[in-house]
Order: C-alpha cells, then sequence, then structure tokens
C-alpha cells in the first residue's frame, strides 16, 4: 500500500491502557515513530513529512489544514 508502511503497525496506535497515542494535545494525527514514520505529505496543503502512514488510513489532513477547515478557512 505505501512504501514506508510497517505491516505490523497497531493503527490504534494505544497504549498499554488502551488510550490513544496522538502527536500533540488536540490533534487527530497519530505519533510518530520507528513502524509509523511522519513521511507523508498533507493531501490538502500539499506540504511534506506532514502526515504517518496511520494518519492517511483514516483519511486526515494536517493540524494546520484542520484547524483552517474548523475555522471556516480562515
Amino acid at each position: 500500500m505505501y512504501d514506508d508502511y510497517d505491516e505490523d503497525f497497531d493503527f490504534d496506535n494505544c497504549d498499554e491502557d488502551g488510550n490513544p497515542i496522538f502527536a500533540n494535545a488536540g490533534s487527530a494525527l497519530r505519533a510518530a515513530g520507528p513502524g509509523n514514520p511522519r513521511n507523508l505529505p498533507c493531501p490538502t496543503c500539499k506540504e511534506p513529512n506532514r502526515l504517518t502512514p496511520a494518519d492517511k488510513a483514516r483519511g486526515y489532513q494536517c493540524d494546520a489544514c484542520a484547524d483552517r477547515a474548523e475555522r471556516g478557512g480562515y
């Protein structure tokens, strides 16, 4: 599917308590790591290295684009 995709990567990306691990507080983007590198462009702004394979699989855009969309494009 993706060149850097790790088949063993857990797309739920949860800690041992079942809590999702996010890139930043308030972000839906998943944390980057060896099996989930932040190496893909945002589909909206096209900036490189904004998403991980887990983010892309969920159809996400980068935080800056998501923030603009939530604020009506401003």
